[in-house]
Parts: C-alpha cells; sequence; structure tokens
C-alpha cells in the first residue's frame, strides 16, 4: 500500500500507560523556564528538546467551560478530549516519544522538538510541564503497514496513532509502523527493524501486524519472517506481541466476510491470519487476533453503517481506516492488551 502524504497536523487526543522495559530519558539537562506554558499559544506548544522520551503534564480548564484534546508529532492522539466546568481545572499526565523521522521511518523527518496541538470543541490549556521520562519508562513499539502507522494526512489514520491516548503516564507508543511494508522489506530496509531491533530494552512489548503487503510471498518466506522477527525481539528481551490484520471490508452477497480479500488471504493462497496464530502458538507468543475482533465488528454493523470505519466514502477505499475507524480498532486492541495483562488500562492522570 502506498504513502499518503499530505503534511497536516489534525487534532487527535493523547494519554500514556505503564508496564515495560527502561527508555533513557533525554541526553542532556533542560531549564525548567524552557519547558513549560510559555513555549504555548492558543491551539499548539512546541518545545525544542532533543529525541527521547517525555513526560508531559498538563492542567486543563480555564474561567469558562473547556473541552480539550491533545494530540502531538505526527497527528498522533495523546490525551482524549476532556471536559472541564468553568473555573474548574484538571490534570492529566501522559509519555511521549520524541524522534526523527517522527512519523514513518521512511518518510520525512518532520520538525525537531517536541509539537503539540491542542484540540476539541473548547479548548483551555491553563498549564504544561514537559520533562524528561525517568529510567522506568516502558516503551510499546509497532511495526506494521499503512494501517498501523502514523500517517501524515488527514483522514488517513492508523490505529496505532490511536493507541497512545488509551495508554499511561510512563509508557510510551513507539510507532515503527511504515506506509507499503511486507515481513520482506520490514527486514531488509535498514531503517525498519535493523533500526527498532537495538532499541528495544527488557521488558518492551513490540507488536508485530504485517501482512497487507505480503501479497506474492509464500508461506515458508513468511513464517520465517515471522520468527526471525519474533527471536530478534527476544533476543534483546523484549516481549514479541503477534497481531493478525484487520480486515478489508469486503463484503459477501449474504453479509459475510468469509473471502480471501476481506481475511488477507494472499495471491499464492497463504492465509497470513492462519500462519500468524501458528506461529504465535508455535513459539509461546501472546497473539491479538485482530482479524476476528474486526471481523465481527465490521460484520456486526453490515454494509453500510461500517463504511465509517473505513475510507470508503471519502476514497472508496476498503482498506486504509478514518480517524473513526482507527480509534475503533486501536480501542479493540487495548482491550486486548488489558485482557491479557500486557499492560494496565490506561487514562492519562
Amino acid at each position: 500500500m502506498r504513502r499518503f502524504n499530505r503534511a497536516v497536523l489534525a487534532a487527535v487526543t493523547l494519554s500514556t500507560a505503564a508496564g515495560l522495559s527502561a527508555v533513557p530519558a533525554a541526553a542532556h539537562t533542560l531549564p525548567p523556564h524552557a519547558l513549560g506554558i510559555a513555549n504555548c499559544t492558543a491551539t499548539a506548544c512546541h518545545f525544542d528538546v532533543a529525541p527521547g522520551t517525555y513526560d508531559v503534564r498538563v492542567l486543563l480548564g480555564g474561567e469558562a467551560a473547556a473541552s480539550t484534546a491533545v494530540s502531538g508529532e505526527t497527528r498522533r492522539a495523546l490525551l482524549p478530549e476532556t471536559a472541564t466546568a468553568a473555573g474548574e481545572r484538571v490534570a492529566r499526565s501522559f509519555t511521549v516519544n520524541v524522534r526523527t523521522p517522527e512519523g514513518e521511518p521512511t518518510g520525512p523527518e518532520g520538525t525537531p522538538g517536541l509539537d503539540l496541538v491542542l484540540g476539541g470543541s473548547a479548548p483551555a490549556l491553563a498549564d504544561i510541564r514537559v520533562t524528561p521520562a525517568s529510567r522506568h519508562t516502558r516503551q510499546i513499539f509497532l511495526v506494521g503497514d499503512s494501517t498501523v502507522c502514523d500517517q501524515p494526512g488527514d483522514p488517513y489514520t492508523g490505529w496505532g496513532q490511536r493507541l497512545p491516548q488509551y495508554l499511561r503516564k510512563g509508557l510510551s507508543v513507539a510507532n515503527y509502523a511504515d506506509s507499503g511494508e511486507s515481513t520482506v522489506t520490514y527486514l531488509a530496509n535498514s531503517a525498519l527493524f535493523p533500526t527498532v531491533q537495538p532499541l528495544i530494552r527488557p521488558g518492551d512489548l513490540v507488536l508485530v501486524q504485517l501482512a497487507h503487503n505480503d501479497k506474492q510471498t509464500d508461506e515458508p518466506t513468511y513464517r520465517a519472517n515471522l520468527e526471525t522477527l519474533v527471536a530478534g525481539i527476544r533476543e534483546r528481551g523484549g516481549n514479541p506481541v503477534l497481531v493478525t490484520p484487520i480486515v478489508r471490508r469486503w463484503f459477501n452477497a449474504d453479509g459475510t466476510l468469509n473471502n480471501g480479500t476481506a481475511l488477507l488471504v494472499n495471491g499464492l493462497g497463504v492465509d497470513h491470519p492462519a500462519v500468524i496464530r501458528a506461529v504465535a502458538a508455535a513459539r509461546g507468543v501472546p497473539l491479538i487476533d485482530l482479524t476476528a475482533r474486526t471481523k465481527a465488528l465490521v460484520e456486526s454493523l453490515g454494509v453500510e453503517d461500517s463504511k465509517g470505519l473505513y475510507l470508503y466514502d471519502e476514497k472508496r477505499d476498503n482498506t486504509h481506516t478514518s480517524v473513526h475507524g482507527a480509534t475503533v480498532y486501536a480501542e479493540l486492541v487495548r482491550d486486548e492488551l488489558v485482557a491479557q495483562r500486557l499492560a494496565p488500562r490506561g487514562g492519562g492522570r
């Protein structure tokens, strides 16, 4: 799948999580006066910080009733929209990954430092403080394709872009998904797994969803590539989690998605979700069966109501998700992480 490069920063949402392996804080000491409200306008904040992992504490609210969301970097949802009554102040915190490139690993570098956008129906920021994250901060790395990645331009949105808002302070999402990648290219490209692997620290989670672009990958190669990714993650002390791909919105006449197009069976007859499930079972890897979860949801909504999950109305696209669809699918991933005790239930606090 090709990359959709419309350079846009859209207001989304933000939050954080805790639980996996240590991430070094920024390599230099940052003056407190440079990391507060003075760096903000009514709609955005910019902090001149080095690549690293940072904790952000915001105080939301104002004299009038307000409703504020926070997004950051390449359209990442960091804090969900939060309502405050007139005169009320509410504190929220999250942890954010700052890197170059700031979005897709093979995309443009983006802007240096940390950029946040204030959104919501009536945004009001009373105060903000950015500090280097502690050594106990953990990361969830995302390895995937365009259905997962930090898409640069609206309306395209990957579910990994919407996941951070559901996590607590102390756990950040490092989204290294990249448009158009297969298991073959993700392993071969120096900007992808060869870059991600050295960053993994003991206890980090690494979620792997690669299938949409393995259209001509034979089954032995596909299986071997998944096993190579699992072994490479474990070599660094990380915890791999295999994720079956989201379905394509491709209905049969009877209203089901029981066909190869919807369920990611490739041109060689390779049933990607089935292979992923088999590798997870054989290697003792946690599995998030996102194919099964998204299939059940799309079928329950039906032909018409499921259009809003994808970009059908905008692009006649039944593969890539809208902001709404990516948000719903990120919630499914969050639910599985919590149910399997891979991450705690989150929410910026």
